[in-house]
Protein backbone atom coordinates (compact mmCIF):
# COMPACT_ATOMS: atom_id res chain seq x y z
CA UNK A 1 0.00 0.00 0.00
CA UNK A 2 0.95 3.34 -1.08
CA UNK A 3 2.37 5.36 2.44
CA UNK A 4 -0.04 7.93 3.39
CA UNK A 5 0.48 10.89 5.88
CA UNK A 6 -0.04 10.51 9.68
CA UNK A 7 -3.87 11.74 9.55
CA UNK A 8 -5.30 9.90 6.39
CA UNK A 9 -2.96 6.52 8.03
CA UNK A 10 -5.16 6.91 11.47
CA UNK A 11 -8.02 7.53 9.82
CA UNK A 12 -7.88 4.22 7.31
CA UNK A 13 -6.65 2.39 10.94
CA UNK A 14 -10.02 3.50 12.78
CA UNK A 15 -12.02 1.97 9.40
CA UNK A 16 -9.55 -1.45 9.48
CA UNK A 17 -11.12 -1.52 12.85
CA UNK A 18 -14.52 -0.94 12.36
CA UNK A 19 -14.31 -3.54 9.88
CA UNK A 20 -12.29 -6.01 11.69
CA UNK A 21 -12.75 -5.58 15.78
CA UNK A 22 -9.02 -5.70 16.18
CA UNK A 23 -6.14 -4.72 14.65
CA UNK A 24 -2.12 -5.77 15.10
CA UNK A 25 0.68 -3.79 15.08
CA UNK A 26 2.93 -6.28 12.72
CA UNK A 27 -0.02 -6.65 10.13
CA UNK A 28 -1.07 -2.54 10.43
CA UNK A 29 3.33 -1.50 10.02
CA UNK A 30 3.22 -4.01 6.42
CA UNK A 31 -0.05 -2.39 5.20
CA UNK A 32 1.10 1.09 5.57
CA UNK A 33 4.98 0.29 5.01
CA UNK A 34 5.72 2.39 8.08
CA UNK A 35 7.35 1.02 10.88
CA UNK A 36 6.13 -0.65 14.23
CA UNK A 37 6.88 2.75 16.47
CA UNK A 38 4.75 4.48 14.37
CA UNK A 39 1.76 2.72 14.41
CA UNK A 40 2.21 2.45 18.21
CA UNK A 41 2.57 5.98 18.29
CA UNK A 42 -0.72 6.34 15.85
CA UNK A 43 -2.86 3.93 18.72
CA UNK A 44 -1.59 5.69 21.61
CA UNK A 45 -3.23 8.78 19.83
CA UNK A 46 -6.06 7.05 18.81
CA UNK A 47 -6.14 5.56 22.56
CA UNK A 48 -6.26 9.21 23.87
CA UNK A 49 -8.71 10.70 21.63
CA UNK A 50 -11.17 7.41 23.02
CA UNK A 51 -11.77 6.06 19.19
CA UNK A 52 -10.12 2.82 20.47
CA UNK A 53 -8.07 0.55 23.25
CA UNK A 54 -4.80 -0.23 23.41
CA UNK A 55 -3.81 -3.94 23.51
CA UNK A 56 -0.86 -6.12 23.66
CA UNK A 57 0.47 -5.94 19.78
CA UNK A 58 -2.67 -4.03 18.98
CA UNK A 59 -6.03 -2.56 19.49
CA UNK A 60 -9.63 -3.12 19.74
CA UNK A 61 -13.07 -1.22 19.33
CA UNK A 62 -13.77 0.64 22.66
CA UNK A 63 -17.17 -1.66 24.25
CA UNK A 64 -20.13 -0.34 23.68
CA UNK A 65 -21.37 -0.44 27.30
CA UNK A 66 -20.98 2.97 28.92
CA UNK A 67 -20.39 3.37 32.68
CA UNK A 68 -23.28 6.08 32.58
CA UNK A 69 -26.94 4.43 34.25
CA UNK A 70 -29.56 7.50 33.88
CA UNK A 71 -32.15 6.44 31.72
CA UNK A 72 -31.13 9.11 29.15
CA UNK A 73 -28.25 7.47 28.13
CA UNK A 74 -30.04 3.59 27.59
CA UNK A 75 -31.22 2.95 24.24
CA UNK A 76 -35.30 1.89 24.05
CA UNK A 77 -33.38 -1.94 23.53
CA UNK A 78 -32.16 -1.53 26.72
CA UNK A 79 -34.69 -0.44 28.68
CA UNK A 80 -37.00 -3.12 27.17
CA UNK A 81 -34.23 -5.85 27.39
CA UNK A 82 -34.09 -4.31 31.65
CA UNK A 83 -38.12 -4.60 31.88
CA UNK A 84 -38.28 -8.16 30.45
CA UNK A 85 -35.09 -9.76 32.57
CA UNK A 86 -36.82 -8.15 35.38
CA UNK A 87 -39.77 -10.26 35.35
CA UNK A 88 -37.36 -13.11 35.58
CA UNK A 89 -36.62 -12.24 39.15
CA UNK A 90 -38.85 -13.09 41.56
CA UNK A 91 -39.21 -11.93 45.43
CA UNK A 92 -36.28 -12.74 48.07
CA UNK A 93 -33.98 -13.50 45.26
CA UNK A 94 -30.22 -13.14 45.24
CA UNK A 95 -28.91 -12.06 42.66
CA UNK A 96 -26.05 -10.68 40.91
CA UNK A 97 -25.56 -7.60 38.49
CA UNK A 98 -22.30 -7.57 36.62
CA UNK A 99 -20.78 -4.19 35.85
CA UNK A 100 -22.17 -2.22 32.54
CA UNK A 101 -25.11 -0.09 31.02
CA UNK A 102 -27.53 -2.97 30.42
CA UNK A 103 -27.09 -4.53 33.37
CA UNK A 104 -27.50 -1.21 35.45
CA UNK A 105 -30.88 -0.66 33.48
CA UNK A 106 -32.54 -3.32 35.56
CA UNK A 107 -31.88 -0.58 39.03
CA UNK A 108 -35.01 0.74 37.89
CA UNK A 109 -37.50 -2.02 38.17
CA UNK A 110 -36.29 -3.72 41.52
CA UNK A 111 -38.00 -1.52 43.86
CA UNK A 112 -41.16 -3.68 43.38
CA UNK A 113 -39.16 -6.71 44.68
CA UNK A 114 -39.18 -7.62 48.44
CA UNK A 115 -36.12 -8.83 50.20
CA UNK A 116 -33.91 -8.81 47.38
CA UNK A 117 -29.52 -9.44 48.18
CA UNK A 118 -27.43 -8.16 45.50
CA UNK A 119 -24.14 -8.65 44.84
CA UNK A 120 -22.12 -6.52 42.38
CA UNK A 121 -18.83 -5.61 41.10
CA UNK A 122 -19.33 -2.63 40.29
CA UNK A 123 -19.26 1.16 42.11
CA UNK A 124 -21.97 2.63 40.01
CA UNK A 125 -24.28 -0.26 40.31
CA UNK A 126 -23.96 -0.44 43.96
CA UNK A 127 -24.28 3.04 44.59
CA UNK A 128 -27.59 3.56 42.63
CA UNK A 129 -29.03 0.43 44.25
CA UNK A 130 -28.03 2.49 47.63
CA UNK A 131 -30.31 5.50 46.08
CA UNK A 132 -33.49 3.64 46.12
CA UNK A 133 -36.11 4.33 48.72
CA UNK A 134 -36.66 0.38 48.71
CA UNK A 135 -32.86 -0.64 49.05
CA UNK A 136 -32.26 -4.21 48.69
CA UNK A 137 -29.08 -5.27 50.64
CA UNK A 138 -26.00 -4.80 48.96
CA UNK A 139 -22.94 -6.80 48.57
CA UNK A 140 -19.46 -5.64 46.58
CA UNK A 141 -17.37 -8.07 45.31
CA UNK A 142 -14.16 -5.96 45.94
CA UNK A 143 -11.25 -6.86 44.11
CA UNK A 144 -8.84 -5.02 41.39
CA UNK A 145 -10.35 -1.88 39.85
CA UNK A 146 -10.28 -2.78 36.17
CA UNK A 147 -9.72 0.51 34.25
CA UNK A 148 -11.43 -0.53 31.33
CA UNK A 149 -14.38 -2.29 32.60
CA UNK A 150 -15.26 0.27 34.92
CA UNK A 151 -15.42 -2.64 37.69
CA UNK A 152 -13.80 -5.03 40.62
CA UNK A 153 -12.06 -8.19 39.15
CA UNK A 154 -9.04 -10.60 40.16
CA UNK A 155 -8.82 -13.43 42.74
CA UNK A 156 -10.51 -11.33 45.99
CA UNK A 157 -13.23 -10.60 43.60
CA UNK A 158 -13.33 -14.43 42.46
CA UNK A 159 -13.27 -15.83 46.96
CA UNK A 160 -15.87 -13.30 47.92
CA UNK A 161 -18.21 -14.25 44.88
CA UNK A 162 -17.55 -18.51 46.03
CA UNK A 163 -18.38 -17.65 49.69
CA UNK A 164 -22.23 -17.36 48.84
CA UNK A 165 -24.80 -18.98 46.41
CA UNK A 166 -26.99 -17.30 44.18
CA UNK A 167 -30.34 -17.80 41.99
CA UNK A 168 -29.23 -15.53 39.43
CA UNK A 169 -26.56 -13.53 37.71
CA UNK A 170 -27.11 -11.09 35.16
CA UNK A 171 -24.51 -10.46 33.09
CA UNK A 172 -23.95 -8.19 29.65
CA UNK A 173 -22.02 -8.85 26.68
CA UNK A 174 -20.03 -7.06 24.42
CA UNK A 175 -21.26 -9.74 21.77
CA UNK A 176 -22.77 -12.63 20.85
CA UNK A 177 -21.56 -15.85 19.01
CA UNK A 178 -24.46 -18.22 17.82
CA UNK A 179 -22.11 -21.29 17.87
CA UNK A 180 -19.56 -20.06 20.85
CA UNK A 181 -21.23 -17.84 23.55
CA UNK A 182 -20.96 -14.75 24.69
CA UNK A 183 -18.13 -12.70 23.79
CA UNK A 184 -15.90 -10.08 25.36
CA UNK A 185 -12.83 -7.37 24.34
CA UNK A 186 -12.07 -7.98 28.12
CA UNK A 187 -9.54 -10.77 28.48
CA UNK A 188 -10.74 -10.88 32.05
CA UNK A 189 -13.21 -13.31 31.68
CA UNK A 190 -12.72 -15.36 35.02
CA UNK A 191 -14.86 -13.46 37.18
CA UNK A 192 -18.00 -13.75 34.60
CA UNK A 193 -17.29 -17.36 34.96
CA UNK A 194 -17.00 -17.58 38.32
CA UNK A 195 -20.44 -15.32 38.70
CA UNK A 196 -22.18 -17.88 36.51
CA UNK A 197 -20.65 -21.22 38.74
CA UNK A 198 -21.87 -19.63 41.91
CA UNK A 199 -25.50 -18.81 40.04
CA UNK A 200 -28.55 -21.61 39.33
CA UNK A 201 -29.42 -19.52 36.04
CA UNK A 202 -26.97 -17.47 34.11
CA UNK A 203 -29.33 -14.38 32.08
CA UNK A 204 -27.16 -12.81 29.64
CA UNK A 205 -28.64 -9.68 28.55
CA UNK A 206 -27.63 -8.39 24.91
CA UNK A 207 -28.95 -6.64 22.19
CA UNK A 208 -29.75 -8.37 18.67
CA UNK A 209 -26.85 -6.01 17.29
CA UNK A 210 -24.17 -7.61 19.14
CA UNK A 211 -24.88 -10.86 17.00
CA UNK A 212 -22.96 -8.35 14.42
CA UNK A 213 -19.83 -7.78 15.96
CA UNK A 214 -16.94 -10.47 15.46
CA UNK A 215 -14.76 -10.28 18.93
CA UNK A 216 -11.98 -13.12 19.68
CA UNK A 217 -12.71 -13.85 23.09
CA UNK A 218 -15.34 -15.92 24.65
CA UNK A 219 -16.70 -14.73 27.82
CA UNK A 220 -19.28 -17.72 28.35
CA UNK A 221 -19.88 -20.66 26.36
CA UNK A 222 -23.78 -21.16 25.06
CA UNK A 223 -23.39 -24.82 27.59
CA UNK A 224 -23.26 -22.31 31.16
CA UNK A 225 -26.05 -19.51 29.99
CA UNK A 226 -29.68 -20.18 30.92
CA UNK A 227 -31.06 -17.36 28.92
CA UNK A 228 -30.19 -14.68 26.59
CA UNK A 229 -32.99 -11.69 27.10
CA UNK A 230 -32.33 -9.41 23.47
CA UNK A 231 -35.01 -7.37 21.58
CA UNK A 232 -37.19 -8.19 18.63
CA UNK A 233 -34.64 -7.63 16.40
CA UNK A 234 -32.68 -10.34 16.47
CA UNK A 235 -32.86 -12.81 13.48
CA UNK A 236 -35.22 -15.61 13.58
CA UNK A 237 -32.14 -18.03 12.14
CA UNK A 238 -30.02 -16.67 14.55
CA UNK A 239 -32.71 -17.01 17.74
CA UNK A 240 -32.84 -20.89 16.55
CA UNK A 241 -29.32 -21.42 16.02
CA UNK A 242 -29.16 -19.97 20.14
CA UNK A 243 -32.00 -22.25 21.44
CA UNK A 244 -30.13 -25.17 19.83
CA UNK A 245 -27.79 -24.82 22.84
CA UNK A 246 -30.55 -25.23 25.03
CA UNK A 247 -30.73 -21.91 25.78
CA UNK A 248 -34.13 -19.78 26.78
CA UNK A 249 -34.26 -17.01 24.53
CA UNK A 250 -36.88 -14.20 25.05
CA UNK A 251 -37.23 -11.58 22.84
CA UNK A 252 -38.19 -8.29 24.27
CA UNK A 253 -40.47 -5.72 22.16
CA UNK A 254 -38.70 -2.41 21.66
CA UNK A 255 -40.36 0.33 23.53
CA UNK A 256 -41.88 3.02 21.29
CA UNK A 257 -39.99 6.20 21.19
CA UNK A 258 -42.04 9.45 21.83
Amino acid sequence: MQKRNTQQRRRAIIERLNEHGEVAVDALSKLFLTSEVTIRKDLAELESNGLLLRRFGGAVLLPSESSELTNENLSNRKKAIAIAAATLIKDHNRIIIDSGSTTAALIPHLPSKMGLVVMTNSLQVANALLERENEPQVLMTGGTWDQQSHSFQGQMAEQMLRAYNFDQAFLGAAGLDTQRGSTTFNELTSLSRTMADVSKQVIVMAESEKLQRKIPNVELPWSQISTLVTDDGIDEQAKRQIEQHGVNVLCAPTLETH
